[in-house]
């Protein structure tokens, strides 16, 4: 077989995998009417459809299904067996949602849910409509839905640039790749406006002129378009996994592999989103990647929020993400491409002072002038992110603590005292290295920018009792002005090396303490006497470590969870909790405080999983409302989990036998 014919064996690897990952995940199909925009008649078609399979006898229901009021839409209703609604009371409102329950217990063979990008009301189970179509499928019930294709997230940012209008509402790209069909209702956007002006589109209340702007053949033929390409790229995946199982071959390509390169800045959720546009139509694994280091860790709260949304916006969109950590950034993106062998990079450029890429360096331009065979895509803030950002920069009072400046103040006018005194003996060379001590300790002590204030300070504080004339600013003999130069810039370079030094050693001392607290932590619970013993000393262990209250539930004979250990005096076990985890354990997902799935819940659970099965679950509290663990606090929590999940496989392994 010639060489270039040959299927790429990492492709085939990668897409059997993905097959039988999703074959695991759900039992029922997915099938998505998807249009260009509202009005073009897409619950229209998914209702004639389930009207003639009802007629071929398939048992078909309506879980939940919009007509807007149209006449022609409520006809095709008549017939049908449709699930009442559940009424949720809101803030006053009584409001209407899918009764998910009600859908799951009568188990149809297809069930119609309008309106994928929906959000649902409080205190319903899951945050999203497609999270609630993600359990019927798990279920094994088919479900027919609707959706715009400006709710698909990857489209976000190409369909605020046509049509001026930010999206709020989208679905993961992950659910359109794994429905069975994408159908396109397709309409011509003279017909469409059409019936716009008929007043056959339905507007939302108080939406009016949003809905106006966006009703323009321009904005229509865009999204038009979108529809059909992204449509006709589903249908190419269709064509080459029919390929894949037939065993025919084609021009397979080399196996791309595409990077993001994501930090704290909001431009990176376009840039994961240009990720998975390019992902797709090269058919590559792709990464994203955020590299932590001392200029990045001294980000505002409000920063490393964003940095956590870009991450899991990644995480959604089927990246691979990747947490790296070094003092320099483009040393630390291009090891890990070319360890992982990427062929093209997507990198931002975020618009800065003009000081910035002087006094920081620039990190686009280190990578381009770096990275050799490697592929480079430079992505630059739009006008209106830029204006976003200057409406969302948080308050000076939020970002900033004065207290580090104090200390550096405090610092400097000891050693200056000091060196008052001593001054006679000291002399003007030694006093100044005496002084450079302040600057080296408020770098070490509370980060670069007190060590530059601290700088600062210091050349003031010689300058003005040390320098003839003393006690004055002024300067007699201009021969020391070189001196005073050479002091701020040695200065500035103690206080970068010393925050640096800072920076390195928390990072090492956080890594110790994630390896160790991991290792002692299985170590003492592999020498458990037995399950009980186990469960207490891991509550015990995980309630030190994060602070926090811990509950774990194991099944009893029956299959009903139950609390075999629990650290914290305020956690009450009652029915809503138990519901929550019986969830949990049912569906191997995390759910509660933090995610989108039954997220007025006040933990936050974790299924215990092992071996192909699930073994239990864990509750945290966290304590306060606003508290929520860190990307880093997640994941060590997570390795816990699987450690008392492998742990609790073989104890009861052991016991069997």
């Amino acid at each position: 077989m010639p060489e270039e014919s040959r299927p790429d064996p990492d492709a085939l690897l990668r897409r059997l995998q993905q097959k039988e990952q999703k074959t695991e995940r759900r039992a029922g199909k997915l099938k998505i009417f998807v249009g260009a925009a509202a009005g073009v008649g897409k619950t229209y078609q998914m209702l004639e459809e389930a009207e003639s399979l009802k007629k071929d006898g398939v048992d078909v229901v309506i879980a939940l299904v919009e007509t807007h009021g149209r006449h022609e839409t409520e006809l095709l209703l008549e017939g049908q067996e449709i699930i009442a609604r559940l009424q949720i009371e809101h803030g006053g409102i009584v409001l209407e949602e899918m009764d998910l329950d009600g859908v799951l217990a009568r188990r149809p063979a297809i069930a119609l849910v309008d309106e994928l990008a929906h959000t649902n009301a409080p205190g319903t189970r899951h945050a999203k409509r497609y999270q609630d179509v993600e359990e019927l499928l798990a279920a094994g019930i088919s479900v027919y839905s609707t959706m715009n294709i400006q709710h698909a997230e990857s489209l976000n940012d190409i369909v605020f640039q046509i049509t001026g209008i930010r999206v709020r509402e989208t679905v993961p790209d992950r659910i359109l790749q794994m429905a069975d069909q994408l159908e396109v209702v397709d309409l011509p956007p003279e017909e469409l406006l059409a019936r716009f002006n008929e007043g056959k589109v339905y507007v939302p209340p108080k939406a009016e002129q949003a809905v106006r702007q966006f009703f323009r053949k321009g904005n229509l033929l865009g999204l038009r378009e979108m529809a059909l390409r992204y449509t006709a790229r589903k249908v190419d995946d269709d064509m080459r996994s029919y390929m894949d199982r037939h065993g025919i071959l084609g021009p397979w390509p080399a196996g791309s592999r595409l990077l993001v390169c994501i930090s704290t800045s909001s431009l990176s959720e376009r840039l994961v989103r240009i990720g998975q546009r390019m992902a797709a139509d090269l058919n590559a694994e792709w990464f994203a990647v955020y590299v932590e280091s001392p200029l990045e860790r001294s980000s505002a709260g409000s920063a490393q929020d964003q940095l956590a949304r870009n991450m899991r916006l990644a995480e959604e969109l089927g990246a691979k993400v990747q947490v790296l950590s070094g003092p320099g950034i483009s040393e630390e993106i291009l090891s890990f491409a070319r360890a992982q062998n990427i062929t093209l990079m997507v990198v931002g450029l975020p618009r800065r002072r003009l000081w910035n890429p002087w006094l920081r360096g620039s990190v686009v331009n280190e990578i381009i002038s770096r990275s050799g065979p490697i592929h480079v895509l430079v992505i630059g803030s739009t006008e209106a992110e830029i204006k976003e950002k200057e409406l969302t920069r948080p308050e000076p009072d939020e970002v900033m603590s004065w207290r580090p400046y104090y200390g550096s103040l405090a610092s400097v006018a000891t050693v200056t005292a000091f060196c008052w005194v001593l001054h006679p003996w000291l002399g003007l060379i030694n006093t100044a290295m005496m002084l450079l001590l302040p600057v080296v300790y408020s770098g070490i002590t509370w980060g670069r920018r007190a060590g530059l204030a601290a700088s600062v300070l210091a050349v003031a504080a010689l300058d003005f009792f040390f320098v003839p004339p003393q006690l004055n600013l002024a300067v007699e003999d201009l021969r020391y002005l070189p001196m005073f130069f050479v002091f701020f810039i040695v200065g500035i370079a103690t206080s970068f090396v010393a925050d640096l030094v800072r920076w390195q050693g928390e990072n090492a001392r956080q890594r110790e303490r994630f390896v160790s607290a991991l290792y002692a932590f299985s170590r003492d619970l592999m020498a458990a006497e037995n399950q009980e013993s186990l469960l207490r000393y891991a509550a015990k262990e995980i309630a030190e470590a994060f602070r926090c209250e811990v509950m774990i539930l194991l099944p009893d004979f029956n299959g009903k969870l139950e609390v075999r250990a629990q650290m914290g005096e305020h956690m009450i076990f009652d029915e809503r909790k138990l519901g929550v985890a019986t969830w949990v354990f049912e569906h191997d997902q995390p759910a509660g405080r933090g995610t989108e799935t039954l997220s007025s819940a006040s933990l936050f659970y974790l299924p215990l999983h092992a071996k192909e099965v699930t073994v239990g679950v864990m509750g945290v509290s966290l304590g306060a409302p606003e508290r929520l663990l860190s990307p880093e606090q997640r994941r060590l929590l997570e390795s816990f989990a699987s450690i008392i999940a492998l742990t609790l496989a073989r104890t009861t392994t052991a016991s069997v036998t």
